[in-house]
């Protein structure tokens, strides 16, 4: 893993060293001396005026994120860059930090349907973990998590339900992390009451108000710089009579990985501030990581519904399915609203969702896919396998 990053590093060494020696050889230290001894006067107004010239054009972090006393407290206060002292203490907590052979969420872990009709006391312990795992074959990042996933685990309650949720940040943690749910109503969304330092935990208590599929997020500023390194998934709170049966439910997360170097660049890779405040990501995943495998399954006949998220931060999703129309998609996730019918490709707004469904009529591949299509080169695309008898009367070749 730290291979390329040992490769580099000494490259830039013998580099600079090479550097030093060619021009102790080559250039002529005495007549350049000698030339400076007669111009000294305007070299040294020069560097004055440079360094003046840095100071009035330099730029200072704003605080215009979060206004200064609502912030928590932060190692890298409101900008997005990680402090030096945490990526020395990131590489002295290497060994320690946890390496996770699959960081993506599976898909098919939806939680099955309440089947309630009054309301519960509902549960949620859920853990930030920074980890290190592959983006794709080669390629780590340093995560940081809830549950060892990206995105988190997908959750499903009822309206009317009391929520109690436990936040621990794991020991190994180099940050402090907490939860936001949208579905959640009180300020912050929970990460007034759930802010935890690493090996802390800390709870808050709610009352699920309205239905809908729901984005939750780590809000511990800097805020983007969190999402960004994966901290993100999905809460669906169910309408009293709850939704109509499918025959399968999939779960997927649109989400943006910033790191430094080119695409597709091996080793561990490092985040990349300025690539987070351009947004400009070198990966868009569906579920953390370029898929190598198809994790959909699905028979023809089948009634599918998607629940779909966008982790953000930065893009808004054009979610299509290759080969199919959704017959039915609820826009924002609106759940009480009639629902759009005969949709092609829906929006997904970072830090929003949807739902999507339809029938899958024919055998073979379906590719899920960001249609602003570009991003598919970055990683945005997922597989979804149709398997069953052949349907010539609504697909074939012409013989």
């Amino acid at each position: 893993m730290l291979k390329y990053l040992i490769v580099e590093s000494l490259a830039a060494l013998f580099g600079g060293i090479i550097i030093v020696i060619i021009a102790i050889k080559f250039v002529p230290w005495r007549k350049l001396l000698k030339f400076l001894k007669k111009v000294w006067f305007w070299v040294l107004l020069f560097i004055v005026m440079f360094f003046i010239g840095m100071f009035a054009n330099a730029t200072y972090p704003p605080n215009f994120a979060l206004p200064p006393w609502m912030q928590t407290k932060a190692p890298a206060g409101p900008a997005p860059a990680l402090p030096m002292g945490k990526i020395i203490q990131f590489f002295t907590s290497l060994d320690e930090m946890e390496r996770v052979d699959d960081i993506g969420a599976n898909p098919n872990d939806v939680p099955p349907p309440t089947e309630r009709t009054e309301p519960a006391l509902v549960k949620i312990d859920i853990t930030a973990q920074e980890v290190v795992s592959e983006i794709s074959p080669g390629i780590f990042f340093n995560y940081w998590t809830y549950d060892q996933q990206v995105p988190g685990p997908m959750y499903r309650v009822r309206v009317g339900d009391t929520v109690e949720v436990t936040l621990h940040n794991h020991e190994t943690s180099l940050h402090p992390h907490n939860i936001d749910l949208h579905a959640v109503t009180g300020p912050g969304g929970g990460t007034t009451l759930s802010t935890a330092k690493p090996g802390e935990s800390k709870g808050f208590r709610w009352k699920a108000l309205a239905p809908g599929l729901f984005v939750y997020h780590c809000a511990t500023p800097n805020i983007a710089t969190h999402n960004a390194h994966g901290q993100y998934g999905l809460i669906l709170v169910e309408p009293e009579e709850g939704l109509p049966q499918v025959d399968k439910e999939f779960y997927v997360m649109q989400g943006e990985v910033y790191t430094e170097g080119k695409l597709g660049k091996k080793g561990l890779v490092a985040f990349d501030s300025q690539a987070l405040l351009d947004g400009i990501p070198n990966y868009v995943t569906f579920n953390g990581k370029v898929e190598t495998e198809s994790r959909m399954k699905v028979e023809t006949g089948d009634k599918v519904r998607i629940y779909v998220g966008n982790g953000g931060t930065n893009l808004i999703s054009s979610f299509h399915v290759i080969g199919e129309i959704f017959d039915t998609v609820y826009p924002e996730a609106a759940i009480g609203n009639e629902p759009h019918k005969n949709v092609q490709t829906t929006a997904v707004l970072p830090g929003g969702a949807s739902i999507v469904e339809f029938t899958a009529e024919v055998p073979g591949n379906l590719i899920l896919v960001d249609h602003a299509l570009a991003r598919m080169n970055k990683g945005a695309w997922a597989i979804m396998e149709v398997e069953g008898e052949e349907r010539p009367d609504i697909y074939a070749p012409i013989e």
